[in-house]
Parts: C-alpha cells; structure tokens; sequence
C-alpha cells in the first residue's frame, strides 16, 4: 500500500473522530435540566404558593364573617329582647347592627370574589402540573436517548481511534509530522487526483506531476501543496 493511500485512510479516520466528536459534544451539551421543564416547575410553585395564600385570605375572611355574625347576632339579642327601653341607646344599638351587618356584606363580597380567584388558580395547578407530567415524561425519554447515543459514540470514537493508531504505526513519523502540518494550515493534507485534477484546488496537474503520483511515489500538489492521492 502506498504512502499516499495510508495517509488518505488517516484522512478519513481523522474526519469520522472529527465528525463524531462535534455529535458527542453536542449531545452532551444537551445533559442535564431542561430550560422549558425548569420554567414550568417554577410557574407551577408560583402558582401553588399563590393558592395557598388565597386559601388563607379565604380562611381569613370567612372567620371575619363568622366573628361579625357572633356580634350582630348578640347585639340583635339585646334589641330585641326588650331589656333596653331608652330610645337613644336603642338607636345607637341598631346604628351598630347595621354597621356590622355592612361590614358583614363586604366581607362575604370579598370571600366570593377570593373563592373564585381559588377555583381560577386551582385551574392553573392542574393545568400547569398535567404539562409539567407531559414534560418530564418527555424529557426523561430525551435523556435516556441521550445517554445511550453518548455511549455508542464514545464506543465509535474508540474504534476510529483505534483504527488510526494502527494506521500511524505504518507510517513514517516525519510523514506524518507533515500531514499533521498541511492538515493544520488547510483543514484537508490529503487530495484525490481525479480526471489528472487536483481535488484540493481543482487545477490540473502537470503530466510529469501525474506520471509521479501513478507510480506511487508522495507527490504534493505544485499549486496547493496537498499530498496527492490516486484511488
């Protein structure tokens, strides 16, 4: 096998690590917690520490109508059970009764109004918590298939590593200290002559160029500098 072919099969290997490597990367980049699932858990415990406040202003205001009904109730007694006979104190007495019974009035508003802001926010939690189920559910799966490409590629990129270490060993270490040299400066050391052209740079070679390239011996393009390589 020709020095040309060897460093070509490097080529290849070298452009499959490469390859393989930015889908690793790239995966493993996608590890780890999902922005869309973080948002979500975020709103829903928003959403859930907002219920648990309107219950308690619920809860609140309930023993508020509860207390002004104790009093209304009591001071009604006193009206009514014709203990008081002075008609000044009994009007004062009944001024206060319909205070309370405003303020009663107010605070049952208000319990209504608070009872369906609860049923609306109870609404939102189990809408909020259904999408986050159909989330982490998708997310999971989305990790497992993570996870198992992640290990097929590292397997892949033992194999190629593998494959070029042997390929390496073939092949002369100032050879290859040139080949990782073009490589650097232009990303492909390697070209195909294809139809007496130059792959790398599309100019034709010279025919004593080309005799030099079909006889195997390593030739670099006179235009590009590649190594030229005839399949």
């Amino acid at each position: 096998m020709s020095v040309a072919k060897q460093l070509y099969q490097l080529q290849e290997v070298d452009l499959e690590l490469e390859s393989n490597e930015q889908a690793l990367n790239q995966k493993t980049s996608q590890l780890g917690e999902s922005p869309e699932v973080v948002k979500t858990r975020t709103e829903l415990s928003s959403q859930r520490q907002h219920l648990e406040e309107l219950k308690h202003q619920q809860l609140s205001a309930e023993w508020e109508i509860d207390d002004l009904t104790s009093k209304i109730n009591t001071l009604e007694q006193k009206l009514y059970d014709g203990r008081i006979k002075n008609p000044k104190e009994l009007t004062n007495l009944q001024h206060e009764v319909d205070g309370l019974k405003a303020r009663r009035n107010q605070s049952e508003d208000k319990a209504l109004e608070i009872m369906d802001q609860v049923e609306l926010t109870e609404g939102y939690v189990t809408t909020i918590s259904s999408k986050l189920k159909g989330l982490e559910a998708e997310w999971h799966r989305q990790q497992q298939r993570l996870t198992t490409d992640i290990e097929q590629l590292k397997t892949t990129l033992s194999d190629f590593e593998q494959k070029r270490q042997l390929i390496l060993a073939e092949i002369d270490s100032q050879i290859v200290n040139l080949y990782q040299e073009l490589k650097g400066q232009k990303g492909a050391a390697v070209a195909k002559v294809d139809q007496g052209m130059c792959r790398g740079c599309r100019i034709s070679l010279p025919t004593s160029e080309l005799q030099r390239v079909r006889s195997g011996s390593l030739v670099r393009c006179s235009s590009c500098g590649r190594i030229l390589f005839l399949a």
